[in-house]
């Protein structure tokens, strides 16, 4: 389930047309965003900018960029903003001072403004850091926008366990599992035949294994279609991104792992697939700009105008397709075996790979390294429970103490 029972759907006539209607002026939303400096942060900011009437911002959080959370707090006015590097406590005071609006810092000042009463959370910290908060918004009951599939890969059973305990709503802003959830329908499951994920190929699409040995970090990042972050932009080149989303997909919908599929569809424009029994696909189209997923979810159940750019089919004139390739990109072939394998596998596999491509990025491996690296971490692991939040923590751990030492390069010769 992605959404738990406490939803538009039990509401009484009245609020049900309020619900549809979505955040106004005169029925404003509350709302905090983790990572609002990020990516996805930013655009979400934007969107809220445009709307300023419907939002009332609680709080704003961000890892280290001072200036950046700054400005998004005196514009917005939340009434609080932190920022996790506790070293950036004392910036974040000097530029709140007067404001009235209260500085904190630290991982567990995240947390708590996670926790703290507002209807709709962005989830948007990048990697396993955003557990903890995401799992403080999911235990108020809110309404939580998961743009952080780390949360699902490393915890999904544990974590919708708590969305179910807690009455939580869980809404994808991934591009893809927010195309599926549009056109899945929850109330017919079993009618589903299986879903496809859509993937860019990112930058290396057509080259040769051997020329991706020499990618820079420079070349990693330049996504051809979306404009992200560093660590996704590396994770799309790498298609790690794709067997991430494959991991989280398996945890949103009731659908079994073997009738997930992965397409590369170089022009991003489907964003997901769904088949039903009938043989009818559904499809959910749209330029390749983060800001419509997020405001399907920053609205929902209703919509609101973004100014992403308008789909025109004419210019696109095409749109191709083609399997994925496991062989040059195997870090697919890794995630769909961890996601088989279960337990603490799909903790040990995003830890390993967080650190792999903070590595390369370093510029201390190379760009075939990263898959190498977390193949490596994965075979020296072993079997690890996945019962407890703790056990989460202890994969997590163990992952990141065993990617911070592996030299890879010696695998290539093998292969």
């Amino acid at each position: 389930m992605v959404t738990s029972s406490t939803t538009a759907h039990s509401a009484t006539p009245a609020t049900a047309k309020a619900a549809a209607e979505g955040p106004t002026a005169d029925s404003p939303r509350r709302v905090t965003v983790l990572g609002s400096t990020g990516s996805i942060g930013c655009n979400t900011i934007d969107l809220i900018d445009r709307n300023r009437d419907a939002y009332d911002v609680v709080a704003l959080t961000a890892n280290g960029n001072v200036d950046a959370l700054a400005e998004q707090a005196l514009r917005l006015r939340p009434e609080v903003a932190v920022v996790a590097d506790e070293d950036k406590y004392a910036a974040l005071k000097e530029r709140l001072a007067g404001s009235g609006i209260e500085a904190a810092a630290g991982c567990a000042a995240v947390t708590e403004a996670a926790a703290r009463d507002a209807d709709w959370v962005m989830s948007a910290i990048v990697g396993a850091a955003g557990l903890e908060p995401t799992l403080a918004a999911i235990r108020r009951g809110c309404v939580v926008g998961l743009a952080n599939k780390e949360t699902l890969v490393c915890a999904g059973a544990l974590v919708m366990a708590e969305v179910e305990q807690h009455g939580a709503t869980l809404l994808p802003v991934d591009s893809e599992h927010s195309a599926i959830f549009q056109v899945f329908d929850f109330d017919q499951a079993e009618r589903v035949s299986r879903i496809v994920l859509t993937a860019s190929g990112g930058p290396f699409r057509e080259w040769e294994r051997a020329a991706m040995e020499t990618v820079t970090p420079a070349q990693a990042v330049a996504h051809p279609n979306w404009s992200m972050g560093a660590k996704i932009s590396v994770d799309s080149a790498t298609m790690m991104n794709k067997g991430l989303e494959l991991i989280e997909a398996a945890h949103l919908f009731p659908v079994p792992e073997d009738r997930i599929e992965i397409l590369v569809h170089p022009q991003s424009v489907i964003h997901s697939m769904v088949e039903y029994v009938d043989a009818s696909m559904l499809a959910q189209l749209g330029t390749p700009d983060m800001r419509t997923p997020i405001a399907y979810a920053l609205a929902w159940p209703a919509r609101m105008s973004a100014p992403s750019p308008r789909l025109d089919l004419a210019a696109v004139a095409q749109l191709t397709f083609q399997a994925p390739d496991t062989e040059r990109f195997p870090a697919l072939r890794l995630a769909r075996a961890a996601l088989q394998s279960g337990g603490a596998v799909p903790t040990l596999l995003n830890a390993a790979n967080e650190v792999a491509v903070a590595r390369f990025l370093a510029g201390e491996i190379g760009f075939l390294d990263i898959a190498r690296s977390v193949e490596t971490v994965l075979e020296r692991a072993g079997p690890m429970p996945l019962a407890t939040l703790d056990d989460v923590a202890a994969a997590d751990a163990e992952a990141r103490r065993l990617a911070a030492t592996v030299t890879p390069r010696a695998r290539a010769a093998a292969e």
